[in-house]
């Protein structure tokens, strides 16, 4: 198997993308995050110290979600045409699942950067109430569909 990330000498590098026809291209990613009651209470009913927790969440999404570049050796800068996050309230849970949708029309893929996106989002999500539960858990960050670009579209079953 070939890996489009070494060289002939087996060295790092980034793709070339510039023989690439621009395309449109969507990926959405998600994750969850699990949590006490008593942190997911405090989350509904914005009872925490730090502010809105889901809103900063998603603000801290999305400005994830553009810096994926500067945190993931060789994805390339991208001009992003849109992001898109919503959260679900998970009460059986009790947490939260994020997701996050990044579009562009270029000539390289955004799923690094809605997964980003995603685990950014969550950790601040942690970041704001780990006062309230230490043992918060992370889990299920994937992607749930990408389209366009040369390798085809893909859904998650």
């Amino acid at each position: 198997m070939h890996l489009t990330h070494l060289d002939e000498k087996e060295r790092p590098k980034m793709v070339d993308v510039s023989d690439k026809t621009p395309t449109t291209r969507v990926a959405v990613a998600s994750g969850v995050i699990e949590m006490s009651q008593e942190a997911f209470d405090a989350i509904v009913t914005q009872k925490t110290k730090k502010g809105p927790v889901l809103q900063t969440a998603v603000v801290a999404a999305i400005m994830g979600t553009k810096k994926t570049s500067e945190l993931i050796p060789m994805c390339h800068p991208l001009n992003l045409s849109g992001i898109h996050c919503d959260v679900e309230e998970l009460p059986e849970l009790p947490g939260f699942k994020l997701y996050v949708s990044a579009k562009l029309t270029g000539q390289t893929g955004v799923e690094m950067e809605a997964l980003t996106g995603v685990s950014i989002g969550l950790l601040t999500i942690y970041d704001m109430v780990k006062a309230i539960d230490k043992g918060m858990v992370i889990r299920n960050v994937q992607l749930e569909s990408k389209e366009g670009g040369k390798s085809g579209d893909y859904q998650r079953q």
